[in-house]
C-alpha cells in the first residue's frame, strides 16, 4: 500500500467517503489528524459542525482518494451533522454500543460500519482480555492505520458499496422528459 498526501491532481478510481461518528471528546479529530497527516496535538479544539480531510491511498492496485468526514459529537450538532451521511460508503464509530443503531444512517443498512475504542493509551480505558472492537491511540499511533484501512478493505470486498465511487459515472439513473408532458422550471 502506497500513500500520497496533498497532490489536488492525483487521478483516482475510486473516491470513498468515510465518516468518523461519535460523543464530544472520544478523539474522533485526533484519530483524523493522526491517519491524514501523523501528528497529534494534545489541546486540540473540538469539531464544530463538520471537519474533513483527504488522504490517497494506492491499494490491490486501486488508487482511492479517501475523503474522511469528522463530526462534532456534541449533541447541538446532531441535526447539522446527519445530513453529512448521505453518499457514505463507510463509517467508523467511536462511542457507546447502544448508540450506533440509534445514530446510523437507514439504522446501518449500506453502509460498512467499525466500531473504534480510542485512548488505550490510557490504561483504565485499554483494560479487558476479549478484542471486541478495534483499539487505537491517536496519542501513540497504535491502531490508527489499521482501523481506517479495515473500513477501506471492507468497502473495496462491496460491489454495491462500489458502484458510486467511480469518478466520471453518473451517481444515478436519471430520465429526462422534453415536451407536452415534462415537468421543469421551463
Amino acid at each position: 500500500m502506497s500513500q500520497s498526501k496533498g497532490s489536488q491532481s492525483f487521478p483516482y478510481d475510486h473516491l470513498f467517503k468515510l465518516l468518523m461518528i461519535g460523543d464530544a471528546a472520544v478523539g474522533k479529530s485526533s484519530m483524523l489528524i493522526r491517519f491524514t497527516d501523523d501528528a497529534f496535538d494534545e489541546h486540540i479544539q473540538s469539531t464544530i459542525g463538520v471537519d474533513f480531510k483527504v488522504k490517497h491511498l494506492e491499494l490491490n492496485n486501486k488508487r482511492i482518494k479517501l475523503t474522511v468526514w469528522d463530526t462534532a459529537g456534541q449533541e447541538r450538532f446532531r441535526t447539522l451533522t446527519s445530513s453529512y451521511y448521505r453518499g457514505a460508503q463507510g463509517s467508523s464509530w467511536y462511542h457507546w454500543l447502544k448508540e450506533v443503531k440509534l445514530y446510523s444512517p437507514n439504522n446501518g443498512e449500506g453502509v460498512v460500519k467499525l466500531l473504534v475504542g480510542n485512548k488505550i493509551d490510557l490504561a483504565e480505558d485499554g483494560s479487558g482480555s476479549e478484542r471486541q472492537v478495534d483499539q487505537a491511540s491517536a496519542k501513540t499511533k497504535t491502531g490508527v492505520q489499521e482501523s481506517f484501512m479495515e473500513v477501506v478493505h471492507k468497502i473495496l470486498e462491496d460491489p454495491d458499496l462500489l458502484l458510486n465511487t467511480v469518478p466520471g459515472k453518473p451517481k444515478a439513473n436519471v430520465t429526462l422528459k422534453s415536451g407536452a408532458g415534462a415537468k421543469g422550471w421551463m
